[in-house]
């Protein structure tokens, strides 16, 4: 990832290849490709979008190093409620804009992919270029229980690492343990390769949820990439596919979202704490009157940092909203 460049000038366009798995979804696709509904806007300017229905089972440009392999994904996509309704683009500003700005107009479990994005979006209104190499989509998720919201992305992030060990699994290949970083950022053997987003809106007393993810599959820069581990732990020259991991995660953040929904995140927390970096971590506690240390051990049922002091006194660790490191920058509320 580099740093943040224009997205497309105003007159210029977007492509979107609409795809379906089953039958109701490819009527979906031809029917808003048909109807030309979809907006998208950037810096306020209205981008033009060309949308295309899928003809057959592969969607494709020019070349083959910008296409998207449908049939790969869909033939390993085994859930009906998530990512079967597939928008593809060469190039966005970003899939978050799309699927947010459209979320009315698309089905609840739409998700949207590119091949580059200009204009990605992170927390605090951060913006940067995702190039080829990395898998990025959004896709839409519908919630009532506004209490559970703040725990979607750790559902999400649980998600990533579970599918990327299963695709390991299956292929026969060691298993890449993708680590949670409290609170939305993805790591492997101590580095960075990706991160996960989630905006909602209310209304109708439902929340729209624009969720995002980015994953570095095969750039070793800035930090690392999925398959640069691969090829360093092994002889084996398979390579991870951006369409199998994409179907992976869906087929693992089905089952996770509906035990999240009928059980609660304490349902997912054994799991959620194997896969995160924070168990017993110590941070310091800067303030005005002194610096305190406490120890984390968990989450808080509103998904904050719980830590406890020397003492046995426990508080919820918020982050200040300034710093780019979050444990940099916390913000202690005493429990009890």
């Amino acid at each position: 990832m580099e740093g943040p460049r224009d997205g497309p000038p105003p007159g210029s366009g977007c492509l979107l290849v609409l795809c379906g798995k089953s039958r109701v979804e490819k009527d979906q696709a031809r029917s808003l490709a048909a109807k030309g509904s979809l907006k998208l806007k950037h810096d306020g300017n209205e981008i033009a979008i060309t949308l295309r229905a899928a003809e057959g089972e592969e969607s494709s440009l020019a070349s083959p190093e910008e296409t998207f392999r449908t049939q790969m994904y869909m033939g390993a996509l085994s859930t009906s409620r998530f990512g079967g309704f597939l928008l593809w683009s060469p190039c966005l500003p970003s899939t978050q804009d799309v699927v947010s700005q459209n979320f009315g107009e698309l089905p609840i479990g739409a998700v949207c992919v590119a091949d580059f994005q200009s204009r990605g979006r992170g927390r605090t209104k951060n913006v940067w270029e995702s190039p080829a190499g990395c898998l990025m989509f959004s896709f839409t998720v519908e919630m009532e229980d506004g209490r559970v919201v703040p725990l979607l992305q750790y559902v999400i992030s649980l998600a990533v690492s579970e599918a990327t060990k299963e695709i390991c699994r299956a292929k026969g290949l060691p298993p890449l343990d993708v680590k949670i970083k409290w609170p939305n950022d993805l790591y492997l053997n101590g580095l960075k390769i990706g991160g996960v987003l989630c905006t909602s809106t209310y209304k109708s007393k439902k929340f729209s949820v624009s969720a995002g993810v980015g994953l570095n599959l095969d750039n070793e820069k800035p930090t690392t990439s999925l398959n640069a581990v691969l090829r360093g732990i092994t002889s084996v020259s398979h390579q991870l596919q951006r369409e199998e991991i994409l179907a992976y995660f869906f087929n693992n953040f089905d089952h996770l979202f509906e035990k999240f929904l009928n059980e609660g995140f304490q349902a997912l927390e054994e799991l959620y704490y194997r896969t995160w970096l924070h168990s017993g971590q110590k941070v310091v506690i800067k303030e005005e009157r002194g610096d305190t240390a406490v120890t984390i051990q968990g989450l808080t049922p509103s998904g904050y940092l719980l830590a406890a002091d020397d003492a046995d006194n426990l508080y919820e660790l918020h982050p200040d909203g300034n710093s780019l490191d979050f444990f940099q920058g916390l913000v202690r509320r005493k429990l009890g």
